[in-house]
């Protein structure tokens, strides 16, 4: 009964309560000191000062000389320059007004139906938040249903192309690349084109995109007569670009109200811009944040969300914060390899997968329980007495959140009423600014992400590695071991990757490449088909 009693008053104490945008967050269950908030005061400030200068348009990008305005998307009155905030509107305005036409058939397929699905193109950012709001939203009165390409596998694009079978002619196509230049994304609408030429259809008629002025694929777009294009701006970065064009469009075209998305978000924004800490649901957190993993990345962030719409969020959120926090250089070049490991599952699914591990493995983690109030529109069926399905639902997250505490694992609870556009607002904008506070606590760049441009360019070095072994294969008529490949094309040291290289394409015959059999690696031979 006492230790109840201590829960309830340190709930009490430290619940922060946000009724303007439904949203309260407990930290009660997470066990700092009374002293620790006073402790961190002078440096949580210092990061508010940060973000308003974020916010006012310093260059926090400083790798590419970038501003990061990802708060102005919803909010273009405070953008730096009027150009910029007029373009903001008008993005917004084109994005309603091209659904609207796409809804009444004002802009049909080639066969002058009325475009029925939608098939979205893009890789991290340009995929992970429209596919989290596409799946949280969804409904049964959904106007275009979302089919996304995030990948460059070729079964899974098979997939994808299976499941349109021929509704592809009423489908309408967006590839999503500020650059232009993504790989994924270009190998995904290139293997679209075939996809609509083998059904007979103009790739051009069905396609729109989302990117940068002038980049390749605007370019592109606009030589090939697609139906729109649609702005990316150098001062938006792909995980933080699901209130832009990137996932509003998508959004808009499924039949979701941007304007209740942007409103949340907003709203959101508003409140966590408090300069009064304990009112301010994402300073709290990054706080917690902090106080968990010593600032160190020490502890793995468990996202269990009590609500199958949530599913994706914890994906979402891996980039957003793992690409964000995951920095080998603190901002004065000092090596620091900070991070915030992010996984997650859905409750009460998680009682079945890995709480078992949470409440008595290793404590190498703290939880972020996300709880939603009401369960569904219209009346619950009583599966007991008085009982409901949802009932269930919050019987167990409240069950699983005691287990863990009991055993001394910590945990953080969001309650948010409903799930609708305005809640998913509030919560990308939520978790935008705590890693952005949570940067400027550990002092990193949460505005770069040089460890990807590092794969992207590993990854150009393999394909470039590919190409000279099938010209040196075509242009020798014996079988070779990878060893002796690696050695002829001048590169012995890369033997294992040529060799994997090799192996990959003889596992697919319509590469042209042979491989034998052999008892030892060493010992396999490879050769050209032609």
């Amino acid at each position: 009964m006492e230790k109840n009693t201590v829960l309830w008053n340190r709930y009490q104490k430290h619940l922060c309560l946000c009724p303007e945008i439904g949203l309260t967050l407990d930290i009660s269950r997470m066990k700092f000191s009374d002293t620790f908030f006073g402790q961190m005061e002078a440096v949580i400030q210092s990061a508010f000062s940060e973000m308003s200068d974020l916010e006012k348009g310093v260059i926090a990008n400083r790798d590419e000389g970038r501003m990061v305005g990802h708060y102005w998307l919803r909010n273009p009155s405070i953008s730096p320059s009027n150009d910029i905030k007029q373009e903001i509107e008008a993005a917004i305005k084109q994005i309603l007004e091209f659904s609207a036409k796409i809804h009444t058939g004002a802009i049909t397929a080639q066969s002058g139906a009325i475009f029925k699905n939608l098939l979205v193109i893009g890789i991290g950012g340009s995929a992970l938040g429209p596919q989290f709001v596409a799946d949280a939203l969804t409904s049964s009165s959904d106007r275009m249903k979302a089919y996304f390409l995030d990948n460059t596998d070729p079964d899974g694009i098979d997939k994808v192309f299976a499941e349109l079978g021929t509704a592809i002619s009423h489908t309408l196509t967006i590839v999503i690349s500020k650059s232009g230049s993504t790989k994924e994304t270009r190998n995904g609408m290139l293997e679209a084109k075939i996809a609509y030429l083998h059904a007979g259809l103009d790739f051009s008629q069905h396609a729109v995109a989302v990117t940068g002025a002038e980049s390749e694929l605007d370019r592109l777009a606009r030589a090939e007569g697609w139906l729109e294009r649609f702005p990316m701006w150098d001062w938006v970065g792909g995980r933080t670009s699901v209130t832009s064009a990137v996932g509003l469009l998508p959004a808009a075209l499924q039949g979701i109200d941007i304007k209740e998305l942007l409103d949340g978000a907003k709203a959101c924004d508003d409140i966590t811009s408090r300069l009064d800490t304990k009112r301010n649901p994402a300073a709290c957190m990054a706080l917690m944040w902090h106080y968990a993993t010593k600032g160190r990345g020490t502890k793995d962030l468990v996202m269990l969300p009590y609500k199958d719409r949530l599913l994706l969020f914890s994906r979402y959120l891996q980039q957003l914060i793992m690409e964000s926090i995951g920095k080998e250089f603190d901002r004065d070049g000092e090596l620091v390899n900070q991070g915030l490991t992010v996984y997650g599952n859905k409750g009460s699914t998680d009682q079945h997968a890995y709480v078992q591990q949470l409440r008595e493995g290793v404590a190498n983690f703290f939880v972020t329980f996300i709880e939603v109030l009401k369960d569904r529109e219209g009346k619950s069926l009583l599966v007991e007495d008085g009982i409901t399905s949802g009932d269930f639902l919050f019987g167990f997250f409240q069950g699983t959140r005691t287990a863990l505490y009991e055993n001394g694992r910590e945990s953080i609870t969001l309650t948010i009423n409903q799930i609708n556009a305005y809640t998913i607002g509030v919560l990308i904008a939520l978790f935008e600014r705590t890693v952005g506070l949570y940067a400027s606590l550990i002092n990193i760049n949460a505005y770069h992400q040089p460890g990807v441009e590092a794969g992207k360019k590993a990854a150009g070095a393999v394909i470039s590695l590919q190409k000279s072994i099938v010209e040196l294969l075509q242009n020798e008529p014996r079988s070779l071991t990878a060893e002796a490949i690696a050695a002829l094309l001048g590169k012995p040291e890369e033997a294992e990757l040529v060799f994997a290289i090799l192996q990959h394409l003889a596992a697919n015959r319509d590469r042209g490449i042979i491989q034998s059999s052999a008892d030892q690696i060493a010992d396999i031979t490879f050769r050209s088909a032609c």
